[in-house]
């Protein structure tokens, strides 16, 4: 069987969900029993969002092979539980990048190099990539930005050509509007929706059918007003509406006939139906809590909360799984200081410290390390969380007290330094160290009893690494490296065992936790926490 294309676009206003969507369907379809996968493109002229401030575009979430995405392949990963790659995100700078060396080399024997044909043609076949690997059924190909932006145009015009080419049979486009409700006038208005389908229409693209963000429920006029001005069947008709948390969305969906609808209109069986038992049993336990704890996360970027995506979804992953309400906290390191960091984390019972660059708040991370650690609450520290447990145990516990990372100050202690590797990289674009990378565990470490196996593999985006020089002096004081990467002998994890719970990583384990496989070492950092809880 041909790979079959779902094409999602976005109109009226943005972040109306076009990722939970397309992961939703995802989802669904492949409780079905198909081979789906789903990709992002990204209208945007950065290559990618590596060099992207966290304030701009949220965070950036790194695969398997290295490939720094959009925060959307994220959510394609939580629901799907399968691992994307560079191939499930492409911006407009990798397409203009590729089109320009392509003229550099001569492979446009000397035509002129315009829009139409050759940036479409690049962008058709970013499309069609993993479609012609024969490993799925369904590519889902979510489409950033919104329909009528400049910036989108390429898009959508390379998927009104791909359609042409595909048939009618092989593709479907789904359009996620907006229907806002005027209280004013005490209705819902369609208007807008049915000016983004005439935009859409305008650039040669009919959808197929049209999911509907409102905060209220579409009445039967309200759908046969939407299907008659719009051009779409009113069962294609297909209402979103406001729910409690993202993990509803495949319910809601399944409730509205999204995945019948498309199987249709692509010609494919419908008979067997979705299983999603175990996605009811998580959000059952998610709703259903027997515990509750107070957990805080210390970043400088905690204004916005995509900042920490991936971070928060885990929590939420791990507090299903332990049963467990977790009201997270968004503290800023900024804000935290020797006097009064008791009174910022009184009321916590366990803290993350973020990953992130550059030295702002860091002095707040070594800080509400410290008292963490002398008060015996549960501490997680993630890449840079991790390195300034490292700093603030080396001046504390150790006696270096210059001891810092030289990525913020010049030191006679170096205790974090520069990767060997790094020393001579001047580019800041995909020259990190990323991806998945292997990291043999200290048998009876509390990172081994969560792992339950010795040798893991988990995902990086760092550029400075324990110093090894400092190692015997750490292991002498009671800080133990129970984590370290077998081909470079780089650190990876560092414990203290005579804390009831006390563990930094320099990977970044929430980029792979999911629905189906909450990250082991959440779900034991909230079960340290529960039990913290207790004790009070």
């Amino acid at each position: 069987m041909d790979t079959k294309y779902v094409f999602v676009t976005g109109g009226v206003t943005s972040s109306l969900g076009k990722g939970i969507i397309s992961a939703s369907l995802a989802k669904l379809l492949q409780r079905r029993g198909y081979r789906v996968t789903i990709q992002k493109f990204d209208p945007y002229l950065n290559v990618d969002p590596g060099t992207m401030n966290p304030y701009e575009h949220g965070e950036c979430y790194v695969t398997d092979d290295g490939a720094e995405t959009d925060l959307d392949l994220g959510h394609y990963e939580r629901f799907l539980n399968l691992p994307t790659s560079q191939a499930n995100n492409v911006t407009t700078g990798r397409v203009y990048q590729t089109v320009i060396e392509n003229e550099r080399e001569g492979k446009y024997l000397g035509k002129t190099v315009q829009i139409i044909p050759h940036v479409t043609d690049e962008i058709q076949r970013r499309m069609k990539i993993l479609g012609n690997s024969g490993e799925y059924d369904i590519v889902i190909t979510e489409l950033g930005g919104t329909v009528g932006d400049i910036e989108s145009l390429p898009y959508v015009e390379s998927v009104r050509q791909l359609k042409r080419k595909l048939g009618a049979d092989d593709s479907v486009v789904i359009h996620l509007t907006l229907i806002p409700y005027l209280s004013a006038a005490g209705e819902l208005k369609t208007k807008p929706t049915q000016h983004s389908v005439q935009k859409l229409l305008e650039a040669g693209v009919q959808p197929d059918i049209l999911v509907c963000r409102t905060e209220h429920k579409l009445t039967t006029e309200v759908r046969k007003k939407i299907s008659l001005f719009c051009n779409v069947n009113q069962n294609a008709v297909i209402e979103s509406i406001d729910v409690e948390t993202i993990y509803d969305v495949p319910l809601m969906m399944e409730k509205e006939k999204l995945d019948k609808v498309v199987l249709a209109k692509l010609r494919m069986p419908t008979s067997s139906e979705a299983n999603l038992e175990n996605w009811k049993n998580f959000l059952f336990k998610l709703k259903h809590p027997k515990n509750e704890v107070n957990i805080g996360l210390i970043g400088k970027y905690v204004e916005l909360p995509d900042a920490y995506k991936s971070i928060n979804e885990a929590f939420i992953h791990a507090g299903a799984e332990n049963e467990c309400k977790i009201n997270l906290s968004h503290l800023s390191s900024e804000n935290i200081t020797s006097s009064n960091v008791k009174e910022r984390l009184k009321d916590l019972d366990g803290v993350l410290v973020a990953p992130g660059f550059g030295d702002r708040g860091i002095e707040g991370k070594i800080t509400t390390i410290k008292y963490l650690r002398e008060h015996k609450i549960p501490f997680f520290g993630i890449c840079l969380g991790m390195q300034c447990a490292v700093i603030e145990f080396a001046r504390n516990v150790v006696g270096l007290t210059k001891a810092h990372s030289t990525e913020m100050a010049k030191t006679s202690h170096p205790v974090i330094d520069l990767m060997d590797s790094q020393k001579e990289v001047s580019k800041k674009g995909g020259t990190m160290r990323l991806g998945a990378y292997k990291c043999k565990l200290e048998k009876g470490s509390r990172s081994f009893t969560a792992y339950g196996k010795q040798v893991i593999s988990e995902r990086h985006r760092h550029r400075y690494e324990f110093n090894n020089e400092y190692l015997h002096d750490f292991e002498t004081n009671g800080m133990m490296a129970t984590g370290i990467n077998p081909d470079n002998n780089l650190v990876e994890v560092v414990e203290i065992p005579n804390h009831p719970w006390f563990v930094g990583v320099q990977y970044h384990p929430e980029l792979k936790s999911t629905v189906d496989e909450p990250h082991p070492l959440f779900v034991r950092f909230v079960k340290a926490a529960i039990e913290n809880n207790v004790k009070k």
